[in-house]
This record gives C-alpha cells, structure tokens and sequence, in this order.
C-alpha cells in the first residue's frame, strides 16, 4: 500500500564538457514555466521559480543518441529487450549542491518507442491538477517522499537535476551524465491560519490523569505550524500519554475529541487482541490452531492438504502461505479484488497456496485477518461484536466506536472500526500496562509478550518485523535508538507502543492513498514527539 518526467531548465552557460562513453557531451538543461501541454504555446524559459506561486515547471533537454545506446553501453552483453526491461533513466535532485533524492525511473516511465528513438525530451514537473504521468509523480516523490518540502525550506535555493543512464542487472550500473540543469528556487511561506500554532489545551473529562511533566513547547508549536501549513498534510489527531498519563491531546482539520476516525488497518490489531483473550478463555485452543478447525476446506477451490495446516499464528504473522500480497496490486490475492466479492471469506480460502513455508515469508495479507476475524466470531459466545465489547471495549471505558462488517455481517477486521484518538489511546496504554488496565488484568501478559515480540522478519529494512498484527521497528533520535512496536493503517494511522520508555503516541491521519504519509508520520516522531518528551 507505490509511486514521478525529463525537463527543460535554461541555466545561463551551462554547458559541462565531461564526456559520456567518450563520445558525448553533457546536454544542457532549460526550464520552462508555462504549460507545456499546449502545444500551440510558446515556451517560456526561465532561471527562476516561485514554489507554491508559479503552477507550471517542465525540463527539456536534447541527447546526442538515444537512451538505449547508452544502456548498450553500460551493459553491451544483454539483448535490447533486457535493456530496457533493465534499464532507463536515473534523475538526481541536487538542492544547494547537496543530493536531496534520487530516483531510477521504472521501465513503465517513458515508451520503448522513446527509448529506442528520441532525442528530444520536455518533461512536465509541476502542474495545478493531478497528472498520470511519471514526470508530474516524481516530482511528487523528490518533495513529499524524498526530502524535498525540507530542503526547499523558505528562502532562495539552487535546484539542479541530473539525469544519467542506469541499468539494473545483478548489480546497478549507472552512466555518464547526459544532461544537467539548474534552476533558481525562490520559496514563498506558505500561509497558514496562526490560531493554530499555540499548543492546545486538554480539555476537561477526557478520562485520564493530565501530566504535570514539562516538555519542549517549541517543538510543539513548530510542528503545529507545519500541520497548518500543510506540510504535514491530513493530520487529524495527536496523543501522547507518558506515565500513563496525558501530556499532549491535539486536533487538526477539524477533528476534535468526539470525531470516530476510520484509521484503516490499525483496526486489524483487535483482532489479534480478541484472539488472546479467546484463546485465555478457552474458546481456542492456542494459536497453532489450524483452519481445518473451523472449516471444511476441500468444500473450496484450490484445495491442498497444506491447507489443512495453516494456523491462526501465521493469520496473525501474515505468513500463511497462501498466495495474497496487498503489495503487490497484479497479485490474485489482493485485498483490492477481495472487497467487490459477495464472500470475502471465501475469497481467501479459494487462494492457492504458494511454495512457502507456512510461518516462514511474510506477505501482507488482509484477506487472511478477515479468516481470523471470521473464526472468532464462530468460537466466541454470542459472535465477535458483543465479545469485544464485553471483554475489551467496556472494560476500557469505551463506549463510542462504529464496526464496519463484511458481507456476512461479521465485524470487519481487515480495518474496519472506527474510534475516538483518545481511546486508541487506551488501547496502546493497555499493551503498555503488559494487559493491565485500572489493576484489571483484560489480556494475559503472556500474549502481550508474544504479539509485540519480533515474530517475522520483514522485508523493508535491517531491523523491520511483524509481531502479532503488530508493526516493530526502531527509531534513532540524538544517537539513542528506541524500540517501537505499534498499529499501523493507510493514511497515516499509528499507534505507537515504546519498549523502553513510558511512552504511548498515537497519531490519527486522514491521508488516505498517499504513499508519503507513513513517512511523514516517522518524521513527526522523530523530529517533534520524541524530542519534545525525552
């Protein structure tokens, strides 16, 4: 749960004379700042650009041969068909001299017929409306994803982009310059309502004991105005309890204490939480339980004894074996071709079984926490809605929240309920508390232990795994690393759970499809939340 076009930037003398494979100069850049989809207009060049006030920026360059001469050249052993399944362009984005993002374009980006043929390029960068072009998508990337809004922080700056060949076979192997351009960037301040900007004020009943710790409020407050400038975009809510108490209670974008928010797949980890008091009181035998359990699987497509062994453990790990990735958008097991089927149940189990392990690879799977939720709702009296609310929800003091269901009118546990930024508040507290809320033990500490534990590795980095529906990862501030484990949804929904310090942050973020929310949710908490309370 993926994402930017070659450009004309007029640079006054600037003609580098480094050649490439020998033979070929380094093409200059021009900008332009007009429209460049109206062919009828004439090009306006020009060496400066207000961000934020000026709509239109493309790039344009011209090459001496064509791109896939060039992949020839970096690896003259493989076929043109592998070349430019291999290989494009890489552009660079330099912000006063310094390397802010770099992108290697897809092999979608640009037409073979280009590739093979073209010389000429102008490359739309910034336009007023949403563009499905790759040019318009990158410059999307360089600024929300790669580092861009931060390095074009108020003032002048010097933007230059470079593009050279890459290709990537075994190993990433990457040209010469062919074309290079700067640009003067004038940034304006984005205006922003200041009422914003002071910190807010908890206001009363909110359940729990305020905190009398002191804390950074600059910190506060600067990140307040980067939420009202739209720097931090679609931020709705931001708890932070410490101690066990509320220290930072804040609200964005009209939201407020008693908005429900639909924070997507956070709404998974419930399922994990009902799932360890089912199993506490007997309603399951543990989580090594298998499917054929609950199910008579040879009544679905696809079947294979290897289904028969899939446990509500590698459910809970997305590891199952079956073949669903929510990552990948060309897979038959995604979550995207789940929701238009009348039986969302019977989507996942009429999967196929991939050649893994079951518990071994991890793959994002919502299909398979929709099996889960619907086996809970069999083993536990009285159906799932009425268990959480008993055993969870009503213990924790929480009385306002909305389910979404399934087609079978099963409580949706891919992500579908929605609650109030205070009581997720609650329920990250209770993990904290080891399963503990008000003296109460509500969850055994055992599972605690288990589901924030490092069950499987994941694929996105040294020190990224999966517990229990729960994300784990490691955040370094000041030098000091700091163990996380934490609920994580589309939009930029967290719930955060620290392992070493008496932390719980929630955050709650309506930017729903944009890949650089998650990011910028990292940024917040390393930047501003964690600073402020350390």
């Amino acid at each position: 749960m993926n994402f930017i076009k070659p450009f004309h930037i007029i640079i006054v003398g600037l003609v580098i004379a480094c050649g490439i494979f020998k033979e070929a100069a380094v093409a200059p850049m021009q900008f332009l700042n007009n429209d460049t989809r109206k062919t009828s207009e004439k090009p306006v060049f020009v060496e400066d650009f207000t961000l934020h006030s000026d709509k239109y920026l493309s790039i344009a360059f011209k090459l001496e041969k064509p791109l896939l001469e060039s992949l020839k050249a970096l690896a003259p052993k493989l076929s043109q068909e592998e070349l430019l399944d291999k290989g494009n362009f890489q552009f660079s984005f330099f912000v006063d001299n310094q390397l802010i993002y770099q992108e290697n374009l897809n092999k979608g980006a640009g037409t073979i017929d280009a590739k093979i043929t073209q010389l000429e390029y102008t490359i739309l960068l910034i336009y007023p409306e949403r563009l499905d072009f790759w040019g318009w998508f990158m410059w999307l990337r360089f600024m929300k994803m790669g580092g861009g809004r931060d390095a074009l922080d108020t003032g002048r700056h010097k933007l230059t982009i470079e593009v050279k060949p890459y290709v990537k076979d075994d190993t990433l192997m990457v040209g010469e310059s062919l074309a290079k351009g700067s640009l003067t960037m004038n940034v304006e301040e984005l205006p922003y309502d200041k009422s914003l900007v002071p910190i807010q004020e908890i206001a009363p009943k909110s359940g729990w004991k305020i905190s009398n710790d002191t804390f950074n409020k600059q910190k506060i407050t600067a990140l307040n105005k980067k939420i009202a400038q739209g720097r931090f975009e679609h931020i709705n809510g931001i708890v932070v309890v410490k101690n066990g108490e509320l220290l930072i209670e804040q609200y964005f974008n009209n939201s407020h204490r008693d908005s429900l928010h639909d924070p997507r797949s956070v709404g998974k980890t419930i399922a994990s939480t009902i799932t360890g008091i089912a199993i506490e009181e007997g309603y399951i035998k543990d989580e090594n339980a298998t499917l054929n359990g609950f199910y008579n699987l040879k009544a679905y497509q696809n079947y294979t004894p290897k289904k028969d062994s899939v446990t509500i453990k590698s459910l809970l790990t997305m590891s199952s074996g079956f073949i669903g990735d929510d990552e990948d958008y060309s897979n038959i097991g995604n979550e995207e071709l789940m929701y238009p089927t009348d039986n969302w149940v019977e989507f996942a189990l009429d999967l196929p079984m991939s050649s893994s392990e079951i518990g071994a690879k991890y793959r994002y799977f919502t299909a398979g926490v929709v099996v889960l939720g619907d086996i809970l709702h069999q083993a536990v009296p009285h159906g799932l809605e009425k268990y959480a609310d008993d055993k969870l929800f009503h213990p924790l003091g929480i009385t306002n929240y909305k389910w979404e269901y399934t087609p079978q009118k099963v409580p949706n546990t891919a992500g579908g309920i929605r609650l109030r930024a205070i009581d997720f508040a609650k329920y990250g507290q209770l993990y904290k508390n080891g399963g503990a809320w008000h003296g109460k033990q509500i969850l055994s500490k055992e599972w605690v232990e288990k589901s924030l534990s490092k069950q499987i590795k994941q694929p996105y980095g040294d020190e990224t795994y999966y517990g229990y529906l729960f994300w784990n990862k490691t955040y370094t501030v000041n030098g000091k690393r700091y163990e996380v484990s934490y609920c994580s949804g589309n939009g930029g929904n967290k719930i955060f759970v620290f392992k070493d310090i008496p932390v719980v942050i929630i955050i709650t973020a309506s930017g729903y499809g944009l890949p650089y929310m998650h990011a910028d949710i990292d940024k917040i908490i390393t930047d501003y939340v964690l600073p402020v309370i350390l």
